[in-house]
């Protein structure tokens, strides 16, 4: 377990502001059980944002012939919709709802080539509004497979995310075994599917990035 890049400065933020107001309090309220509180509080905050960041040691089964779950959360969406943004065509929706206790690094679900990505700016509704999908700030990345299957995969921003870190680059080719983003705090991620491929998943299924496998060929 580590501490994710995107998470260096904010921490130390975070140390620094928490630094100040207790040194601040503690000087002007001489209260010993003050003390304690506000310290015990400016532990448990900090150490939940250290928390945050984290990123696990996993080992990512790569196979060309499976679709694995991109990141960490519950699988709240499964249907059949026509993907407009670069698909045009019919395709199976699983949409995939992080918490902010979810790790929030991301993986690429197929290995390929990166044929498409475009950051949309927008709004911030929760997570899993219908319209979060299309109308939150977002991310949305094409890969095409080495046979030829095209997986369109979005970062959505939540009500509580701000920034979304996207490090895909068109052209390249990438491995199940990448690092494609991050997402500070809560937020939402849409993978679209061709309709023939199987779905190895269940509605409410808790989703582990990287080693959930959402469908196969």
């Amino acid at each position: 377990m580590k501490i994710h890049k995107e998470g260096y400065i904010i921490i130390l933020i975070a140390l620094l502001i928490l630094s100040i107001l207790d040194a601040f309090f503690i000087y002007y309220i001489p209260w010993i059980l003050f003390w304690s509180i506000l310290v015990l509080a400016s532990l448990i905050f900090f150490g939940l944002i250290v928390y945050f960041f984290r990123v696990p040691n996993r080992t990512v089964a790569i196979n060309d012939n499976n679709i694995i779950a991109p990141a960490d959360g519950k699988l709240v969406v499964i249907e059949n919709v026509v993907e407009n943004e670069f698909l045009k065509t019919d395709c199976v929706q699983l949409s995939i709802f992080m918490s902010p206790l979810n790790i929030h690094k991301q993986w690429y679900p197929i290995n390929g080539r990166i044929e498409y990505l475009k950051y949309h700016e927008g709004k911030y509704l929760v997570a899993w509004h219908p319209k979060s999908s299309i109308e939150n700030e977002r991310s949305s990345i094409v890969v095409k497979s080495k046979h030829g299957k095209l997986i369109l995969f979005r970062q959505i921003a939540g009500a509580v995310a701000r920034r979304i870190c996207t490090y895909a680059k068109e052209g390249e080719q990438v491995s199940q075994a990448d690092e494609a983003g991050f997402i500070k705090f809560g937020s939402r991620i849409d993978v679209f599917i061709p309709t023939d491929a199987h779905i190895k998943v269940n509605i409410n299924q808790k989703i582990i990035g990287g080693e959930t496998i959402l469908a196969s060929f």
